[in-house]
């Protein structure tokens, strides 16, 4: 059963979120135009055995869509003020497309807060990126997206289709998620978060941020990269690069999955994920274990 959709404020805005489950937790960040919803199937394996914590970032889902800052950093401290609200310590970040950037940008900021990474279809790997989320990046995209997420166009599934198609997304859960991430775009505040948080990390040539000279500060904490073999949104490439800069990580690729593998597999997704939690142990940074790594990046 999908657990219920529970909210709190945090500074002054209305932040949802799903909780379900005993044992270690598992904090699970979506992506762009996503919400918690997309991690319904998993949480249901996943709760038996796991407390599991998915929250609705600011500007997606139900939760407050306020002017702001939608950067990284922004979207991490967000994470790591609803564990606090919540009575969470420290958990297990698993973070897709956007939201393992955020997941890294976490780990980064509060190492003592993240026990293992768990990386999905993620961002911030490389510069290859959709064109489709390029686009949302060139001046005036702001003028153009209300006449993409009009109601009439979204009505018409078949049309929707084959514009989908000539980007280069198939039938199936990649275009599924991409229509209703387009339809969550309906009001002006939902599009000009998108375009913010679009803008903090891409550019019309690709990805503008880059995780790729920080991967050696994982080096102590354990880290799963879960990858779709034929995403069409971020190339898996990306999660081979990155398995190569940090090589005590874990690269699962799954054949004939897409840029969502927690929708299109969700009991194998789980199954990964709570073997990768059982089979490590949870890390214990702090400051002196990243000033060293930081001086021996830097020698």
């Amino acid at each position: 059963m999908m657990s219920t959709l529970t909210e709190i404020e945090l500074h002054g805005h209305t932040v949802c979120f799903r909780e379900s489950g005993e044992g270690p937790l598992v904090v699970l960040v979506h992506g762009i135009t996503g919400r918690s919803e997309q991690w319904g199937p998993a949480i249901e394996h996943l709760a038996a055995e796991h407390r599991v914590l998915a929250p609705d970032l600011l500007g997606h889902g139900e939760s407050a869509k306020p002017r702001g800052d939608y950067s990284l950093g922004a979207y991490a401290s967000a994470v790591r003020d609803t564990m606090v609200a919540l009575g969470h310590e420290r958990a297990t970040i698993v973070g897709h497309s956007l939201g393992g950037g955020i997941a890294m940008q976490f780990a980064y900021q509060f190492p003592e807060r993240c026990e293992r990474l768990v990386l999905v279809s993620s961002g911030g790997l490389g510069r290859e990126v959709h064109l489709m989320l390029r686009a949302a990046t060139l001046p005036g995209s702001e003028l153009v997206l209300p006449l993409l997420t009009h109601a009439v166009l979204l009505a018409r599934g078949e049309a929707l289709g084959r514009a989908l198609g000539r980007l280069g997304l198939q039938a199936g859960t990649d275009m599924a998620e991409i229509a209703r991430g387009f339809a969550s775009l309906g009001d002006s505040e939902a599009r000009a978060a998108f375009i913010h948080t679009m803008r903090a990390v891409l550019e019309p040539g690709g990805q503008r941020v880059s995780a790729l000279d920080r991967l050696y500060l994982a080096e102590a904490l354990p880290t799963l990269i879960v990858w779709g073999a034929c995403d069409p949104i971020i190339p898996v490439e990306h999660g081979r690069a990155a398995q190569k800069l940090m090589p005590h990580s874990r690269l699962e690729i799954l054949d004939g999955v897409g840029h969502f593998p927690q929708l299109e597999r969700p009991f194998e997704f789980a199954r990964l994920l709570a073997e990768f939690v059982a089979d490590t142990e949870a890390a214990e940074l702090d400051t002196a274990s990243i000033r060293d790594r930081l001086l021996a990046g830097v020698a």
